[in-house]
């Protein structure tokens, strides 16, 4: 292994669980530190993944099992394209830090099908590359759903109540069964920014020391 590749940081939650804005305050606070960082998303701005975002926003109409294979085929372009994939970044010595990878579809999409499914499907990309560190930002669905409200945007597919509930339980039943495969850290959502940036920034500054 190359001995100066940056370490892969992913943040998951529940869709206004605050990730985006940590992600944002983690890569400043690396910046900070004199630390290369690449900052991404998924689904990703690339051909498959901007396929994807029509189908959450009910653009484009398609079946759930369409949808996961697609966030699937996204990922792997993610890690592997020639111009901005994570595992040339990560080569390079950047850290990179994304926000979604396969657990997302793990907690999204096994509501619809069964989860070792969704695992199988995504088994490439998790023998490609598996995260230095997980970083689920735990928000109660409710808080999360009122944050989304707040925005004032139209709500994407999976952005319900009934649904971000149900996310966040698959997201644990995930955790229990990739517990002794993954290193995933929880943060309580609930609590103000700082403090949550704080906590995951303890965390993250382990990892790099």
């Amino acid at each position: 292994m190359n001995k100066n590749r940056g370490k892969f940081i992913v943040f998951e939650g529940i869709d206004g669980s605050g990730k985006t804005t940590q992600v944002q305050r983690i890569a400043n606070r690396l910046i900070k530190e004199k630390k290369k960082v690449y900052k991404t998303f998924e689904p990703t701005d690339g051909p498959i993944g901007s396929l994807a975002k029509q189908m959450m926003t009910r653009r484009i109409k398609a079946d759930n099992k369409t949808i996961a294979l697609l966030f699937a085929a996204d990922r792997i372009d993610h890690l592997l394209n020639d111009i901005n994939g994570i595992m040339t970044m990560l080569q390079d010595g950047i850290n990179v830090i994304s926000d979604r990878y396969y657990l997302s579809s793990y907690a999204y999409h096994s509501p619809y099908i069964q989860m070792e499914k969704v695992i199988e499907a995504n088994a490439i990309s998790a023998q490609i590359l598996k995260p230095d560190i997980n970083i689920f930002i735990d928000t109660e669905p409710q808080t999360a759903f009122n944050r989304l409200k707040k925005k004032g945007s139209r709500l994407q597919l999976y952005e319900n109540i009934k649904n971000m509930q149900k996310v966040r339980e698959f997201y644990f039943k995930a955790f229990d069964k990739l517990k002794n495969e993954e290193k995933i850290v929880i943060i309580d959502g609930n609590d103000t920014a700082d403090n949550v940036e704080l906590k995951i920034w303890n965390n993250i500054n382990k990892l790099l020391t």
